[in-house]
């Protein structure tokens, strides 16, 4: 296990991310389907697939390994988020845990995966580690963020936040969340935290909404939609969104937004 006096942050980031977690898991978590099958499909999970989804969130994509009959485990700061998971995957293992913790031997792991997750930990290079250490010598380690911002049309709705959001503490390195959609700063994430970069692919990965009142229950559902809040009001943040939504707004009413994920296999 990582030293228990790593920063950890799953008892700030719990809370928040489980205050609309219906809203997360029935809208904006289905965006990233189209990764979670890229993933999936390239890492050929099966029945023999021990798998691990890491920050594994309300459990849509620990929901699709176990359906193609892989044994799933999954580990995140929400108990709301973690009660859908086990609703979604019953035969599943869900773990409320810090991501620098992860309550499980080595090597006990084909995959290991982080959808938007290792680099939002309290300790990123720890939380990757973890990862590593649990999985074993002929396992992957995928980490997903998002691609790079340039071109991409949801990274002006999730612009919309900054705003609203804490200063960095002193000495912090740039975050935000295309921190590591630079391929080389990808790569040397993983081998910081002494994995071996592999392969890159790109997944598009739309955000689609039949209505705003569904756009704006998805995307305040996360939890950074949440801390803004808690900085700046609900009416702040819901105003901000709705202005960067406009763009995106179909002749039906509906929204469609480009969005793309990157992704990173690693080998421990």
């Amino acid at each position: 296990m990582s030293n228990t006096a790593t920063k950890k942050t799953a008892s700030e980031n719990g809370p928040r991310w489980g205050q609309r977690a219906r809203d997360w898991a029935e809208i904006q978590e289905a965006t990233a389907r189209p990764a979670y099958e890229a993933v999936l499909h390239r890492m050929n999970v099966g029945p023999d697939t021990a798998h691990l989804d890491a920050g594994c969130g309300s459990g849509m994509a620990a929901s699709m390994a176990g359906a193609l009959g892989a044994r799933v485990h999954g580990i995140d700061a929400s108990e709301a988020l973690l009660a859908i998971a086990a609703e979604r995957c019953p035969d599943g293992e869900f773990h409320q845990t810090d991501l620098e913790e992860i309550p499980f031997d080595d090597n006990s792991f084909d995959l290991v995966t982080g959808f938007n997750a290792f680099q939002y930990a309290g300790n990123p290079r720890a939380a990757l580690q973890e990862a590593g250490r649990v999985c074993r010598p002929d396992g992957n380690i995928v980490i997903v963020t998002w691609a790079p911002p340039e071109g991409m049309e949801a990274a002006s709705v999730l612009a919309a936040l900054k705003p609203f959001m804490p200063p960095p503490p002193p000495g912090a390195k740039p975050g935000g969340p295309f921190a590591l959609s630079d391929e080389t700063v990808l790569r040397g994430f993983a081998s910081d935290a002494g994995l071996t970069p592999d392969h890159v692919f790109d997944v598009e990965s739309p955000w689609t909404y039949p209505d705003l009142d569904t756009a704006l229950r998805g995307i305040i559902s996360a939890g950074v939609a949440r801390l803004a809040i808690e900085r700046a009001g609900e009416e702040a943040v819901t105003n901000a969104h709705i202005e960067a939504l406009e763009p995106f707004r179909q002749e039906d009413g509906s929204y469609k937004i480009g969005s793309a994920l990157r992704c990173l296999v690693a080998l421990p």
